[in-house]
């Protein structure tokens, strides 16, 4: 149950959702017959043919700023996220564009511009930083790409993990550079998007990263108030709800920590989502931050409800409840 009403009817609702990543979503849930025919639907949507005829030029502009919407890796996990796979024609060679980065160890490299004052020769340079080589990973991961430079790429990221999840570590080649804040604090950022990433990758393999990484990311919710390594807060701006997942916020935190075995009876996470849950109006959930680029999207806007936003919150809601030992619709319980 979700709110008093059965779960399995939240997301019927949202079948006929008129975003058709979300009727897609849904119908995959749900186990949906109609499922093939959403997804011919969302394929053809002109948002999302746009944004594949974009990444063509893979890797795009020259990274300035991480949390940029229009960074090209963070496009790429939301149309993974909407469900698109190696299936559709347009992805192949975005996918083979990036493997042709890939440093010697798997890692997928970006253009970086890093300025001499912070450490950078204020030259672009092909470079990664951990908090965007995993994000890249994910997306290839949720796609479908199965190049055993991946597995190896995993590995050896994951073997940066401390007790306390994640710091910031950046390629050889970006030189001194890294984030403003100490050396010995953990960064989120860095520690949430490898905790996707692991969860994606094989959750059993990785427990014990996992494991420090949630609790890494439960510490800071329920020190919100003092502790903010890297100048990360869990304040106002944090807890807006907020699509897609670009950066640290409440919805991101919320729904990879759902994604963590064993975590529903956490009180700390248990708290983050009754923060969300209080958002709710009578037709789902409301925007309260937008990124500018993508604001054809419903979840571009906020003075209506999102029907992407509150299909996150449903899934959250559901992968909770199944680990609670309730009835939960197909597929929840997995790294969808």
């Amino acid at each position: 149950m979700i709110g008093g009403i059965p779960m399995a009817v939240q997301f019927i609702d949202l079948l006929a959702s008129n975003q058709p990543q979300v009727a897609y979503q849904a119908a995959v849930t749900l186990g949906s017959e109609h499922a093939a025919e959403l997804k011919a639907k969302l394929t053809a949507d002109s948002r999302i043919e746009a944004l594949l005829d974009e990444l063509q030029d893979w890797p795009g502009p020259a990274i300035a700023s991480h949390k940029s919407a229009r960074q090209f890796f963070h496009k790429l996990v939301f149309l993974a996220d909407c469900g698109l796979d190696l299936g559709d024609q347009r992805l192949p060679p975005v996918v083979n564009r990036i493997l042709a980065s890939l440093d010697e160890r798997g890692v997928p490299t970006l253009t970086m511009n890093i300025g001499a004052a912070y450490g950078g020769s204020g030259q672009p340079i092909a470079g990664w930083a951990l908090c965007d080589a995993p994000v890249t990973l994910y997306a290839l991961l949720k796609l479908g790409c199965r190049d055993p430079r991946l597995d190896r790429a995993v590995a050896w990221l994951a073997s940066l993990v401390r007790p306390d999840g994640f710091g910031c570590v950046v390629s050889a080649s970006l030189g001194s550079w890294r984030g403003p804040g100490k050396a010995a604090d953990p960064c989120p950022d860095a520690t949430l998007v490898m905790l996707k990433l692991l969860l994606q990758h094989d959750a059993a393999r990785w427990r014990e990263a996992i494991a420090a990484c949630a609790a890494s990311l439960l510490d800071l919710w329920e020190h919100s108030r003092t502790k903010h390594p890297y100048i990360f807060y869990m304040g106002d701006d944090f807890r807006k709800l907020k699509a897609p997942f670009i950066w640290y916020d409440i919805l991101h935190v919320a729904d990879t920590l759902s994604r963590v075995s064993g975590l529903y009876p956490d009180q700390r996470l248990q708290n983050m989502v009754a923060v969300i849950k209080a958002k709710e109006t009578d037709s789902g959930f409301v925007p309260e931050s937008v990124y500018q680029p993508w604001k054809d999207w419903d979840f571009g806007q906020k003075k209506l409800p999102s029907d992407w936003l509150t299909l996150c919150v449903r899934r959250i809601e559901a992968r909770l409840a199944g680990r609670a030992g309730r009835v939960s619709p197909a597929g929840m319980t997995g790294p969808a």
